[in-house]
């Protein structure tokens, strides 16, 4: 497992772990990475089976097993207690960490996360998984920045969306590994487990995300007896890019609250 620690190093320093989306990659936090280094120490990773962290994935990789992956993580590292944030897929990963191991995790934020995978979101993946088994990596990764992106943003970015499609092509992670990862969110399913939940949480949502309804952030919300909902007018599934100014604020005063 390929992580690293960036902003304050002293040992009483508060850590944090970032914890990304589909993607796995810790360079997925970089608009975040100024904002939370001046008071952190900020632990970022590659998802096992992703950039730095390469693997082959099995077939039923699940979301608990990527939570064992932090614990990992964080045992090596000797660390007694983390925040935690985490984007969607990642979003589950805290879950499941705070439901193993409770004691862990001081505070939670989640972006654009839910409790079980919505029926539209459902709809997204299995469109995604077409384009990769039939059409290929290449189209999977032009058709990405849709699910992520409001149609704004994405015009006004296309030579940076672009190079970004060239990159990922160039270090794709596998099918195998894409799919058993897509399998593993859909999968996820805490059920009454959640209001037994009492880590203080951060629920964060764009209400323009066309991959998760906003709706399934407040479903989790709901669920879980020691949350805070809020809801940004805009920003899409990718809302820590596109507006990752309002996002830092919001993290920051949660975790500073």
């Amino acid at each position: 497992m390929h992580y690293e620690i960036v902003g304050q190093q002293d040992a009483g320093a508060r850590a944090i772990l970032l914890s990304s989306g589909l993607g796995g990659l810790g360079s997925f936090w970089q608009p975040q990475l100024e904002a939370l280094a001046r008071q952190f120490k900020v632990i970022l990773y590659d998802h096992r089976g992703t950039g730095k962290s390469p693997a082959q994935l099995p077939a039923d990789y699940s979301i608990a097993d990527m939570a064992e992956d932090v614990q990992q993580i964080v045992d090596e590292l000797g660390v007694t207690q983390i925040d935690f944030i985490g984007h969607a897929l990642g979003g589950l990963v805290g879950v499941q960490l705070a439901l193993q191991r409770p004691r862990l995790i001081r505070r939670m934020i989640i972006v654009n996360g839910w409790a079980r995978a919505d029926s539209h979101t459902g709809r997204c993946f299995a469109v995604r998984k077409d384009l990769l088994r039939d059409s290929g990596v290449a189209a999977y990764v032009r058709a990405q920045p849709i699910f992520l992106y409001p149609a704004p943003w994405l015009s006004a970015n296309a030579q940076r969306i672009a190079e970004e499609e060239q990159h990922a092509i160039a270090h794709f992670p596998g099918v195998p590994n894409v799919l058993a990862r897509i399998e593993a969110l859909l999968e996820f399913d805490p059920g009454e487990q959640l209001p037994g939940m009492r880590v203080p949480t951060l629920v964060l949502a764009a209400r323009d995300d066309v991959l998760v309804p906003y709706t399934c952030s407040e479903q989790l919300a709901a669920l879980l007896p020691a949350a805070t909902l809020q809801l940004l007018a805009s920003g899409g599934h990718g809302c820590t890019v596109t507006v990752s100014d309002e996002c830092n604020r919001a993290m920051i005063d949660f975790l500073q609250s």
